[in-house]
């Protein structure tokens, strides 16, 4: 199993288009930050508060017409603080885990090639924990934007992996939306149930926004 940067390249080869390699200037995010809230808004609340909130974010643009191209990190953080700002923080925090679950989703249909999401459930949690890190610190900018991710594995058969975003430009106060995303990830494709801490987080004055997850 090649645990090379250069191996991992090999695994994860047709995950990311080539037009999404490297990140572009000034900093950006990939658009399902903006796509998935608006789809969870549509379906939890309806389509006329999705607009109302794509419109108090200074996104109506994109409600008719959904982001194709990254995005300018700004615009996401507008709209999850419009979601913040509507919403009471229980029904914000369900809102945007919803996004980063279906952000989770298209991640794993579309961006991990389908060799990669058979092989990486059969192999030690560990293993496929480490390797999955290794992938997604590779194309991190197109969730961090300009913040900086850094990925760690303890253990082996019942690993425990802390991911952290230093600068992170879309914190909200727990981050339900990264959260999410990498829960959904390494549930699926490192082998089993697996538990979330958010040990600490920038919207509450940290440094860096700090996951925990346990492999139960």
């Amino acid at each position: 199993m090649p645990t090379s940067d250069r191996g991992l390249a090999r695994l994860f080869a047709d995950a990311t288009p080539q037009a999404l390699q490297k990140p572009p200037s000034p900093a950006a995010i990939g658009p399902n930050a903006v796509i998935q809230v608006g789809r969870s808004l549509s379906a939890l609340y309806g389509s006329d508060v999705a607009q109302l909130l794509y419109r108090a974010a200074g996104l109506t643009r994109y409600f008719a017409a959904p982001p194709h191209e990254m995005l300018d990190e700004r615009e996401p953080a507008a709209l999850f603080a419009a979601v913040r700002q509507a919403l009471p923080a229980q029904e914000a925090d369900r809102l945007l885990a919803e996004a980063g679950r279906r952000t989770a989703l298209y991640i794993l249909e579309h961006r991990i090639p389908p060799f990669a999401r058979k092989m990486l459930p059969l192999l030690p949690p560990g293993l496929s924990s480490c390797l999955l890190v290794a992938a997604i610190s590779r194309h991190a900018w197109t969730f961090v934007g300009s913040g900086r991710f850094d990925g760690r594995v303890k253990g082996w058969r019942r690993p425990v992996v802390k991911l952290s975003i230093a600068a992170n430009p879309l914190a909200s106060p727990g981050c339900p939306w990264h959260g999410a995303i990498f829960q959904y990830l390494f549930g699926e494709l490192c082998g089993g149930g697996v538990s979330l801490q958010h040990e600490a987080c920038c919207a509450r004055g940290a440094e860096s926004c700090v996951t925990r997850l346990v492999f139960d």
